[in-house]
C-alpha cells in the first residue's frame, strides 16, 4: 500500500536528545513514506487469539494466549520451526477451571524479555476479563538458559485484588524494579525485583483513567460491551525510555499519553498526591494498546483506530509508518529484536463476540508480523 497522506498531529510532546520526550507544546508535520515498510507474517494461529510478543536476544521468539474465550489451549508458547511449544513446560500451562492456578498460568496478558536473559509473563488471572481467580495473578521470571521458573512474584489484596486487571510490564535490571500497568480499576503497580514488595500508585489519577468523553471507535463507530455501554480501558500501554528515568503509559480507549520519572516511582513513601502531581500530560496521540521505545529513542506504538503504527522520532516528527486493513487489526503488543525488526501481534479484539452481540467476527488466523525499523 502506498501512502500519500500527510500526517498532522497536535502533540504536547517533543522528543528531546536523549530519546525522551519533553512537555513543550508542538505541532508536528511528518510526510508520511512513499513506500511503507514490508509487513512480514512471521507466526500464525488459526485457532487460538493472541496478544504479547516477545523476541529474545538469540531470536527465540514468544507469544503469549489470553484465557478469554472458551476456545483456549496453552497461556505462553515458544515458536520452534513455526510451531508453538509450551513453555516453559506443558506443566505450567495445563491449568483448567476449578484447579489451584498458583503455580500455572491462568489468564497470561503479556510476555516481554528483558536484557538479561530472562523471560516475565504476566498472568493476570482474569479469566474471560472477570474477577482475579482464587488469588493467582501474579509476574512469573523464567531463565532463558535453563528454562526454568526462577521467581514467581505474588501480591497482597491491597495492591493486586479481586478486581485489578494486570495488563503489561517494563522491567527496568539496572534499579531493580518492574512496573505494570493495571487495565480495569486503572493504575501501576511498582514493583521491587528484589524484596519483592509491591505498591499501587496513581489508581486515582486521571492520567491512568480512559477520557469518559473520547469515543474509541476501531470499526468507524464507538466500539460497546454487550450491554450496550461504550467499552472503557484504562492504564494499558506502557513503555521506559532508553535510559529507563521516564515510565510512559496510557489509557487504551482514547488517546491521550502521559509520562513519569521513575525515581519518583521507586521511592514507596512518596504518597499519592505528590505523585498524581508530577505526572506530564503529553497530549494527544493516539489510542492504542501496546507501545516500546528503541535503543536511540523512538518510540512505536499502535493507531487502533487506523489500523497503522506510528513513530515519534528523534527529529520531533510523527509518521505513520505502516498501515494495512487486513493485517494490523488492533495491533497490541511490541517487541524489537537485536538485528532491527519491530516484533507486532494482532489480537482483533475489537472483532470479538463480546462486541456484536455475541456474533464472532475474528478472522483467523491471528497473526505475529515483524517490520524493519
Amino acid at each position: 500500500m502506498i501512502l500519500k497522506s500527510i500526517v498532522f498531529l497536535t502533540l504536547a510532546i517533543v522528543l528531546a536528545g536523549n530519546g525522551q520526550l519533553s512537555s513543550d507544546l508542538k505541532r508536528v508535520e511528518s510526510a508520511v513514506g512513499e513506500t511503507q515498510p514490508k509487513l512480514e507474517q512471521v507466526f500464525a494461529d488459526s485457532t487460538y487469539q493472541l496478544t504479547g510478543v516477545a523476541i529474545t536476544g538469540g531470536n527465540r521468539l514468544f507469544i503469549n494466549y489470553p484465557y478469554w474465550l472458551d476456545t483456549h489451549s496453552h497461556s505462553v508458547v515458544e515458536v520452534k520451526n513455526g510451531r508453538p511449544t509450551p513453555y516453559p513446560n506443558a506443566e505450567w500451562n495445563s491449568f483448567k477451571k476449578g484447579q489451584d492456578g498458583q503455580n500455572k498460568f491462568v489468564c497470561v496478558q503479556a510476555v516481554v524479555a528483558d536484557d538479561k536473559g530472562f523471560l516475565w509473563v504476566v498472568d493476570a488471572a482474569g479469566i474471560g476479563l472477570g474477577k482475579v481467580y482464587q488469588n493467582s495473578n501474579k509476574v512469573v521470571k523464567i531463565n532463558l538458559a535453563t528454562n526454568l521458573v526462577e521467581r514467581i512474584y505474588r501480591f497482597p489484596a491491597t495492591v493486586a485484588g479481586e478486581d485489578v486487571y494486570l495488563n503489561d510490564i517494563q522491567v527496568d535490571n539496572q534499579s531493580g524494579y518492574a512496573y505494570v500497568t493495571n487495565s480495569n480499576t486503572g493504575g501501576i503497580v511498582v514493583l521491587n525485583l528484589n524484596s519483592g514488595e509491591s505498591r499501587m500508585v496513581l489508581a486515582h489519577s486521571t492520567s491512568v483513567k480512559s477520557d469518559p468523553v473520547y469515543h474509541f471507535s476501531p470499526l468507524g463507530t464507538e466500539l460497546k460491551k454487550g450491554d450496550g455501554s461504550a467499552l472503557k480501558v484504562n492504564s494499558d500501554g506502557i513503555a521506559l525510555t532508553p535510559d529507563h528515568s521516564y515510565l510512559y503509559y496510557k489509557p487504551l480507549t482514547d488517546n491521550r499519553l502521559y509520562r513519569i520519572k521513575t525515581a519518583l516511582l521507586r521511592q514507596f513513601k512518596t504518597s499519592n498526591d505528590v505523585l498524581n502531581k508530577n505526572v506530564e500530560d503529553l497530549g494527544r496521540v493516539a489510542a492504542t494498546d501496546g507501545m516500546i521505545f528503541d535503543k536511540q529513542g523512538n518510540l512505536y506504538m499502535g493507531d487502533l483506530e487506523k489500523n497503522s503504527i506510528l513513530k515519534i522520532t528523534a527529529d520531533l516528527k510523527v509518521q505513520t509508518i505502516v498501515r494495512d486493513n487486513d493485517k494490523l487489526l488492533w495491533p497490541d503488543s511490541y517487541s524489537i529484536s537485536e538485528d532491527g525488526y519491530l516484533y507486532i501481534t494482532s489480537s482483533q479484539i475489537h472483532l470479538m463476540p463480546w462486541f456484536h452481540s455475541g456474533v464472532d467476527k475474528l478472522k483467523r488466523p491471528f497473526g505475529v508480523y515483524r517490520i524493519k525499523i
